[in-house]
This record gives structure tokens, sequence and C-alpha cells, in this order.
């Protein structure tokens, strides 16, 4: 089979030609495979596609065309009504944020105590350090008065759980540089549950270039030069 180790991108797929030459086409958005309601996705035009398969399909359709520029995957589940972030809101955002990445690379080092195999062992000896601190406090929902105040205290432990995640999005290319579609798995999962993280992204992008550099995506947090 000519396409079994031939890659397209999402919303392609392999056509073997008469020659028996593999090519990427478009996905028909149409013979996509049912899916499940919990795998329905919302794009940006506000529209409930059946899953990412039709909605990378039809983006794939409408290449070269302004619709398809703007046509993105928006979040995880189908379209519903997504509050407006206030200006306090957008402003205390990156506390829960902090917190929230700190507690999953927490809960990474835990589950490799007994079987290893999520962290390397340079990543697991950074967390250790921050595992034992945070016997102080414990994960759960805090009050933004406690979660600024422990930042301030303990800053060192935030750092490396900021460089972390940016790291792990980092990956189509590797160049310290976050695209929209970079940013997408962690951006589409959290949307229903966190409204403010959507512009907390488009803020963080300074110089509005449609990319979130390092230095960037850090000031987002707080993390200093």
């Amino acid at each position: 089979d000519p396409c079994q180790n031939f890659h397209c991108k999402r919303g392609k797929v392999c056509h073997a030609d008469k020659q028996g030459k593999p090519h990427c086409i478009c996905q028909d958005p149409v013979a996509c495979p049912p899916t499940k309601d919990y795998e329905h996705v919302c794009g940006t035009d506000n529209k409930t596609y059946d899953g990412t398969c039709q909605l990378f399909g039809t983006k794939c359709q409408l290449e070269g065309t302004k619709m398809g520029r703007q046509l993105h995957l928006d979040y995880m589940g189908s379209c519903k009504y997504i509050p407006p972030c206030t200006d306090y809101e957008v402003d205390q955002f990156p506390l829960r944020m902090r917190d929230w990445l700190k507690n999953i690379l927490i809960q990474y080092y835990e589950r490799d105590l007994n079987t290893s195999g999520i962290l390397t062992e340079k990543q697991r000896n950074k967390v250790k350090k921050i595992y034992q601190n945070d016997k102080r406090l414990v994960a759960g929902d805090h009050p933004l008065e406690l979660l600024l105040h422990d930042f301030e205290k303990n800053y060192h432990m935030y750092v490396y759980p900021v460089h972390w995640q940016f790291h792990q999005l980092d990956q189509h290319p590797v160049d310290r540089l976050l695209t929209h579609s970079e940013l997408a798995p962690l951006r589409a999962s959290l949307v229903p549950m966190e409204h403010c993280i959507t512009r907390f992204f488009q803020e963080c992008d300074g110089d509005r270039d449609k990319l979130i550099a390092l230095k960037e995506w850090c000031h987002c947090f707080g993390i200093k030069e």
C-alpha cells in the first residue's frame, strides 16, 4: 500500500494515483467516520461539527479562501454561549492557570512514583522539589489572595511549570514560538470551563504577530526576565 507510511496533514487523506504514487487530497467531510455526541467540536465560525475530521476536512475544502484561513477549532464540545471575559477576570486568570499547571506536574509526578513513564528523569528531579514544598498548599479551589501570596512567596515553584507547558505545546515545529494550531490542544479543551483563555492568549501576543514567543508567554504568567 503506497499510502501506508505516507503522512498527510490534518484535513487531508492519502490517495494513490493511477501510477500508484501517493498524494494528499482533502478529506471529504461526509466520509468521516461517525462520532458520539461528546466528540462534537465547535469551529471558530460558531458551527458545531461532528468531530475534528469533519472540521478539518471542511477547512481543507475551503483552502485559499478567507473563510478557510479563518476557520479553526475553537473548543471541544457543541457550540454554546461563552460569556465575555471582563478586565478583572483576565487579570486574575494567570493566578489560576499557574496553579493548574503546577498541579498537573505534581499529579504526573505522583503517578510516576508507581509507574514511571510520563516525566523524564530530568523533569522528575525538577518536580520533586515542587512536590515536596507543595504539601503546604493542597490542590483545590483556593481564594485568589492565597494564590497571589503563594506565588510571591514561592515564586521559584511556578517558573518550571510555565516553561514546561510552553515546551509541551511547541512541537510543530520546535521553534520557541507557539502558533494557533500549537495552542489548540490546550485552549480548545479549556474554553468551556475557562472562558477567559481566548482573551488571555490574545493579550499574550504583545506584538500582534499571531505567534506567542517564549518571552511573551512567560510575561503573561508573571515570570520575570
